[in-house]
């Protein structure tokens, strides 16, 4: 049984629901040796900002149990050489694409936004709230609703309307809901989490931090149930609001997982460290799953956890019966 695996990311249609985490996947050239970029929903840029951005010193990436530390610091070429190149190379090739963005001040978020309301072949705009915000003692603009919010109304202010604007959230906070509902209030679209939360590792050997950093963002199956937790309780608060579910995705099971939670597109990151074949894989798996459970569309799977117990479910086989 086949499974119709489209979804929407507000009103832009993706092909299926597996897309690449900002940051893993680099501008996308380096990937496509390995698959055709078309065959997954989207690509998500690294965070790109204004200006050229060498990045953290090293050591700035850490292996932990079951996950990764890393603080590589929005290293990148700026918004410059992006659109005169890695945004026309994957627009040649109509790669769905996620422009990621990341700023130190309202105004750097809005001018980004304003560069990239023209550029073809943008799909949507994931607005890295996790940046330090310098106008406020580096205080992260993810951790206050209203400065998050601040800097979604300003983006949506001057982005092209039919480019859905997508706030990234972090679990670094008290009460994320308030967070996702700022945004929204502000003009998101859709929100994307969870965004790496800090951690921190020392190296018992030098004994010194194993990051030049000191902190950084930790990442892989290590924080998934810290993922499921947040957008279990986002989609519960706001049920109609799209979510790009992400962290620790290694399997078909655990993008299932987010989708039961309430999340509508899975992003895959730290898995295509070490298998760049994965959000494929994935996306294999998630349908054999789907299709083992039922289920004639990915839709009908959306938040389904959230049903009561003993709740009739939708386009669902009694796998019990029809195995007898």
């Amino acid at each position: 049984m086949s499974v119709d695996m489209r979804t929407y990311l507000g009103h832009v249609e993706l092909v299926n629901p597996i897309i690449t985490a900002a940051g893993c996947a680099a501008s996308g050239s380096e990937l496509a040796q390995f698959f055709d970029l078309g065959r997954i929903g989207a690509l998500t840029t690294r965070s790109i900002t204004m200006a050229p951005r060498a990045g953290r010193p090293t050591p700035r990436m850490a292996e932990t149990p079951s996950g990764m530390l890393n603080a590589i610091g929005l290293q990148g070429p700026g918004v410059d050489a992006f659109l005169e190149r890695e945004l026309p190379w994957l627009a040649q090739r109509s790669v769905r694409t996620v422009v990621s963005i990341g700023g130190g001040t309202v105004a750097e978020y809005t001018a980004l936004a304003r560069r990239l309301t023209d550029a073809p072949g943008v799909s949507a705009v994931e607005v890295n709230l996790s940046c330090p915000n310098i106008e406020d003692r580096g205080r992260v603009f993810a951790r206050d609703g209203a400065a998050s919010a601040e800097v979604i109304a300003s983006v949506r202010s001057v982005m092209r309307y039919d480019v859905p604007v997508v706030a990234k959230l972090s679990p670094d906070v008290m009460d994320v809901v308030s967070v996702a509902r700022a945004c929204v209030d502000g003009g998101a679209d859709a929100l994307s989490m969870i965004n790496n939360p800090l951690g921190m590792s020392i190296d018992t050997e030098a004994m010194r931090p194993s990051l030049a950093a000191v902190t950084g963002g930790l990442s892989g199956p290590a924080i998934r149930p810290l993922a499921v937790r947040c957008v279990w309780q986002v989609h519960a608060a706001l049920p109609s609001v799209p979510i790009i579910g992400m962290g620790g995705v290694l399997t078909g099971r655990d993008a299932f997982e987010l989708v039961l939670a309430g999340a509508c597109v899975v992003a895959v990151g730290t898995a295509l460290f070490h298998d760049p074949y994965a959000c494929l894989r994935i996306l294999r798996e998630l349908e054999e799953l789907l299709a083992a459970r039922g289920f004639h569309r990915l839709a009908d799977a959306v938040g389904l956890a959230h049903r009561p117990p003993g709740a009739p479910t939708r386009h669902r086989i009694d796998l019990e019966e029809s195995s007898l």
